[in-house]
């Protein structure tokens, strides 16, 4: 097996951890408490014009065409630096993407350049609701054709940049008379329709300075042409997405955790503890021994699941592979980056602290560490 990266995607990679370092590190601190937005936004729109907000899409659509190899690389190193500005820009990769392998050429050519070029300053995908969560086929907003519009009605939660993105992509029921996930719809929704209310900010853990809205859906009118996909195909739609949605979680919880211990080991060799640097102490060798051979194979998960998802073969169960064991690996990496700082990782003094909060919810969200083991286990059950 050839490891060797192509000189595109080495390019990508420089460039994405040379800006992380100039432009998102600097301010990541000042975001987490601040919830700067502004900011945020300004720095969005400074990786679309580096090409970052369409890397595995056609260039025919503004897109960089990199493939998801790249931006998983891409991933990683932005979420070195800031964890908010990298989910951002993750989804917005792949609502871009979705729109790509499903929607009519009207659609690609009117939503997706926008997307890439900064236009919007993100995308978005509104599919979570208070009792469809990991089991978004129990959905209930509803959606229904009338003349020459789509009346939705309901409500979704935890929506990433629900504030401040140009484009949604929507789930609603179109048929309550089939069974369960069988009668959803994926819609596209822009702010400005009829009816589309953005609720309040959720005041979270960590990634504070991206927000993350409830949406309202009241009587909004969704022009007809902005059924994405086919009409009842929403479910199928959604569980494709999320699994290339989980390579980009996986990345930039690498990141975090790469970026939790490579403060934290340099921390080790100037300590001193006993008389010698604590990074001279068994203890903390293999903490951080172990630590880098969890992450290193993270890495080498998440590039298997993104080489399958470039060479269009099936790739869901290694996406999930990839997401749990390289988000539980970050989580762990922060945490014990805290303990080799002792007292001072518990303050916002230093970075660790910011970093092992905004990694948490990397378990959580684009299907939980729980979901991806049921879908590991169905998968080789399967034979797959």
């Amino acid at each position: 097996m050839d490891f060797e990266l192509t000189e595109e995607q080495k390019i990508i990679q420089d460039t994405a951890a040379k800006f992380a370092k100039r432009e998102l590190e600097p301010v990541a601190a000042e975001l987490d408490q601040t919830k700067n937005r502004e900011l945020l936004k300004a720095n969005l729109k400074k990786l679309a014009e580096l090409g970052f907000m369409g890397l595995n899409v056609d260039p025919d659509y503004g897109g960089t065409g990199a493939g998801t190899v790249a931006f998983s690389l891409a991933m990683t190193e932005l979420g070195r630096a800031c964890a908010s500005t990298t989910v951002t820009t993750s989804v917005t990769n792949m609502v871009a993407e979705v729109i790509q392998v499903v929607g009519t050429e009207e659609q690609k050519q009117k939503y997706i350049p926008p997307l890439c070029n900064g236009e919007y300053p993100a995308g978005s995908f509104a599919l979570t609701e208070t009792s469809a969560g990991s089991d978004p086929a129990a959905m209930k907003a509803t959606a229904v054709l009338d003349g020459d519009h789509w009346v939705l009605n309901g409500s979704k939660i935890f929506i990433s940049s629900g504030e401040y993105a140009g484009v949604f992509v929507a789930w609603a029921v179109t048929d309550k008379q089939v069974r369960k996930g069988k009668g959803i719809s994926a819609f596209l929704v822009e702010p400005s329709f009829p009816g589309f209310n953005v609720g309040k900010d959720e005041t979270k853990m960590g990634q504070n300075a991206s927000s993350t809205n409830e949406i309202i859906f009241d009587n909004c009118l969704v022009p007809r042409e902005n059924l994405l996909g086919k009409l009842n195909d929403g479910f199928r739609i959604a569980v494709a997405e999320l699994a290339g949605g989980r390579i980009g979680i996986g990345s930039m919880a690498l990141g975090i955790g790469l970026a939790a211990m490579d403060f934290a080991t340099s921390y080790a060799k100037d300590r001193i503890q006993f008389d010698v640097p604590i990074a001279q102490h068994q203890a903390i060798q293999w903490m951080i021994a172990d630590n880098y051979t969890r992450l290193e194979g993270a890495r080498l998960l998440l590039l298997r699941a993104a080489f399958l998802k470039d060479q269009k073969k099936y790739y869901a169960k290694e996406a999930s592979m990839a997401k749990v064991y390289a988000t539980e690996a970050a989580n762990r990496a922060c945490y014990d980056a805290i303990q080799i700082l002792g007292g001072y990782g518990y303050t916002r003094d230093f970075p660790v602290e910011r970093l092992a909060r905004d990694v948490r919810v990397t378990t959580i969200y684009e299907g939980t560490s729980e979901i991806q083991r049921l879908i590991i286990a169905r998968e080789i059950l399967r034979g797959n």
